[in-house]
């Protein structure tokens, strides 16, 4: 497992990336990770419960599709208001990911502010954009 913090990718960004095995068993360190960065925006408990849904549902998503021995390459991007959760694996040839009327699409987009994919045929990636509930 690698971790490298605050790369500088866009001015005002923090940006952590975390690589883990593609593997389930280590979904629950991003699930961490992204518990700990919502509430360093000061999301609400029920914004950080969701998120780490999301990031859980989307990990589902690419882990069907991984190829043997892969890395799922997990990079957030903090804001003042919002945290981007930009996950990547590389794929088995023909792979693809479930349509965006899946269910699984449907969690994505019910519990985040905004979600997108793509797959090149190579590597896919799962974009979750969060932004933080004013009140």
């Amino acid at each position: 497992m690698t971790q490298v913090t605050d790369t500088e990718l866009d001015v005002g960004d923090d940006v952590v990336l975390l690589t883990v095995p593609a593997d389930g068993g280590y979904l629950g360190v991003l699930r961490t990770a992204t518990a700990g960065l919502a509430a360093r925006l000061h999301f609400a408990l029920d914004e950080i419960e969701d998120l780490r849904i999301a990031v859980d549902e989307a990990c589902a998503m690419l882990l069907a599709i991984a190829t043997r021995n892969a890395e799922l390459e997990c990079r957030f991007a903090v804001t003042d208001d919002a945290l981007t959760v930009e996950v990547t694996v590389a794929t088995v040839r023909g792979a693809r990911l479930p349509s965006e009327s899946s269910f699984a699409w449907k969690v994505l987009t019910a519990l985040t502010t905004s979600a997108a994919a793509e797959a090149n045929g190579r590597h896919a990636t799962i974009r979750l954009l969060t932004r933080r509930t004013e009140f």
